[in-house]
């Protein structure tokens, strides 16, 4: 495989812009696919879980490998619903480039504001594709515009539509100034070039003149040879477009209908003339694991493996699948590499390239590639893989924390093995999936993103894994924080097998601004103290962190600074000081005016004009401000945040308020005092 003709791509958009649709379209044009699937009728290839065929959604992010004109391209189509986040963080951490698509009726939507803010942590570069060209109420210019008063994207169009909804009959390209009819007898496999319209030859020439004059931004030479009125090579302007593209200082849009198979392949095209291939993006960066300083890590297919495991799917017969992105070097089947997140050995059984739910054995992975090994035990998302002799810690995964969760409990004991084994299954899969024992109710709490993500899984549990189980209602996950900054020392003294354990500690809590999390600080030193001792006091404290001050819900936003400590070196024992801190953080915290505190989410409603009064009366009635109302051609966007709690069945309300015709999508915001 020649690293300069490989692409690692994703595609990611806001839920219904078309992503999957698309992905359908360029795996049959590029020869995977022998016909098309249709989300509509539950047969796309990449939602091949049963529930994405239901649902109409994509829940996992599939990958998928495909070859067009001598290139490889490897895509993973990720989730639009902003319950799975974490999905399309995961596939962005490995990706080279994304083609963000976008709705030419909606425009920029909340969740392509996300994904774009999630591709600009990971410096992804990217290029645009505006779907549904044929929708009504298309409008190519609205769309092109807010890319950049949305996103502060740079877009370049290369291509114009001929026509909107109805009439949508084809593109023209921008560079060659061709216009491109699709045929519609082999759904546009192939297509006709003809000489642009007569009626468009003046908007053609002024949105060249636009294209060569933002492209001229970044080049003397063509800035010259644009002045001397001296023809422009095409070659030369993709090349410097590709530069910009990758430095992420321009946009290449592309335009078409991915349901009526006009204008995928000239994006195959833009994916390979300018997203980068692995040698050409910039070095990443790693911690070397014994300096534990920051290394810049380039592209070398001679250096020791190296790679990044960023998804885990279980399979029935094989177990887990691992998918990993290779940067270094090469990973050869049969071989043992170093799992240098866990510090533990893993054996390379298999390995695979996936095309969506089919495989195809392979016997190694070189730096570049994306695939799936079989044989890790330990292994899980965001874990480094690479050389005992050269460890280097790749940058981890941020996931967000879970805001909502369900009580389980299985129909009978023999299904309460088999529902922890499930629960441990989808743990490993998803990182934004936690499940745990209530100490204070007994009952096996569930905890998710969203009221889909979890309705999700427990679907799973039930359909796919065939255990009986009943789901309780859902419940909100608090926090708890203080309001005051108050002080207190405790002292710890207790016989324990004949011998004295004594310890004293002395510490101050502090309320933070919202968002910044638990600190713990240490600024007493006492002269001759073994470090275990120091250890054991923040051991106390950051674990009474997770039991809460009141209600036993983990604190968030407050300091802890421990301002004193009495040492007797012939009584002192670790336990002591751990469990005197413990009680020490209790007893001050309890008198600094603890609080209860709730998830508030960021809600954007989408209504129809006619409706926003109920909209807003309908928010405002749960305890929600509205921050915003943007108006569009058709309908108007309220920027609300409202309590979690508070939104509970609320697409219900919405959609009797609104007639059907509202939607709206949350994500969480922060974390505020719970006052009602």
């Amino acid at each position: 495989m020649d690293e300069k003709t490989t692409r690692n791509i994703g595609i990611m958009a806001h839920i219904d812009a078309g992503k999957t649709t698309t992905t359908e379209r360029i795996l049959y044009y590029t020869g995977e696919n022998h016909r098309i699937g249709e989300v509509d009728n539950g047969e796309a290839t990449m939602d091949f879980l049963e529930q994405e065929q239901d649902r109409g959604i994509t829940i996992a992010s599939a990958a998928t490998t495909c070859f067009w004109k001598d290139h490889q391209i490897n895509i993973i189509d990720t989730p639009g619903h902003v319950d799975f986040t974490a999905e399309v963080e995961r596939a962005l951490r490995v990706l080279d480039g994304a083609v963000m698509v976008v709705c030419a009726v909606g425009g920029v939507e909340p969740q392509t504001e996300t994904v774009w803010r999630q591709a600009d942590t990971y410096r992804v570069p990217r290029i645009a594709f505006i779907n549904k060209m044929d929708r009504l109420g298309a409008n190519f210019h609205e769309a092109v515009s807010e890319l950049k008063l949305k996103l502060g994207a740079n877009p370049i169009p290369l291509y114009l539509p001929v026509g909107a909804e109805n009439n949508f009959s084809g593109i023209i390209n921008l560079l060659t100034k061709k216009y491109y009819i699709y045929s519609i007898e082999d759904q546009g496999m192939t297509y006709t070039e003809e000489e642009i319209p007569a009626s468009m030859q003046e908007e053609v020439d002024s949105w060249y003149e636009k294209l060569i004059d933002s492209v001229a931004t970044f080049s003397d030479e063509i800035t010259e040879l644009y002045f001397e009125g001296e023809p422009i090579d095409i070659e030369l302007i993709k090349s410097t477009l590709k530069k910009a593209t990758i430095a992420r200082q321009a946009l290449p849009v592309f335009v078409g209908s991915s349901l009526k198979d006009i204008g995928v392949q000239a994006l195959l095209d833009g994916v390979i003339d300018y997203l980068p291939s692995p040698s050409e993006v910039p070095p990443i960066l790693g911690i070397h694991k014994k300096t534990e300083k920051s290394v810049e890590i380039p592209y070398n297919k001679e250096k020791p493996p190296l790679a990044l495991l960023f998804k885990i799917q279980v399979d029935r017969e094989a177990g887990p699948m691992s998918f990993v992105r290779v940067y270094n070097g090469v990973i050869k089947k049969g071989t043992t590499l170093m799992n240098i997140s866990k510090k533990k050995r893993e054996r390379v059984n298999r390995i695979l390239r996936m095309h969506a739910d089919r495989s195809e054995e392979l016997s190694e992975l070189e730096a570049g590639d994306i695939g799936v090994i079989i044989g890790f035990k330990e292994g899980r998302t965001g874990d480094t893989l690479g050389s005992e002799g050269a460890q280097i810690l790749l940058e981890e995964m941020h996931f967000p924390v879970p805001v909502i969760s369900v009580a389980i409990e299985p129909n009978s004991l023999s299904d309460g093995d088999k529902l922890r084994s499930a629960l441990g299954i989808l743990a490993q899969e998803d990182p934004t999936f936690t499940y745990r024992d209530d100490d204070e109710t007994g009952q096996l709490v569930i905890s998710g993103m969203g009221e889909l993500h979890l309705d999700v899984l427990v679907t799973r549990l039930t359909k796919e894994m065939k255990i009986k189980a009943r789901v309780g209602n859902p419940q909100v996950t608090y926090r708890e924080s203080v309001t005051k900054e108050t002080s207190g020392s405790e002292k710890f003294s207790k016989i324990i097998a004949g011998k004295e354990n004594t310890a004293e500690v002395g510490l101050t809590i502090r309320p933070l601004p919202t968002g910044s999390g638990n600190r713990y600080r240490c600024s007493a030193k006492v002269r001759g103290m073994d470090e275990q001792y120091y250890e054991a006091v923040k051991r106390g404290i950051t674990n009474a962190f997770k039991g809460g001050i009141q209600f036993g819900y983990e604190t968030v936003d407050l300091e802890v600074e421990v301002t004193s400590i009495t040492y007797n070196e012939l009584t002192a024992t670790p336990f002591a000081f751990e469990a005197c801190a413990a009680m020490c953080f209790d007893k001050v915290a309890q008198g600094a005016g603890p609080i209860l505190m709730e998830p508030v989410m960021k809600v954007t409603v989408i209504v129809p004009t006619q409706y926003v009064g109920e909209a807003i009366s309908s928010i405002t009635s749960r305890g929600g401000l509205v921050n915003s109302i943007e108006s569009r051609t058709a309908s108007e966007h309220i920027h609300a945040q409202a309590p979690l709690s508070q939104l509970f069945g609320y697409s219900t309300v919405l959609r009797s308020a609104t007639q059907g015709r509202g939607t709206f999508s949350m994500e969480f915001d922060h974390y505020a005092q719970k006052t009602r």
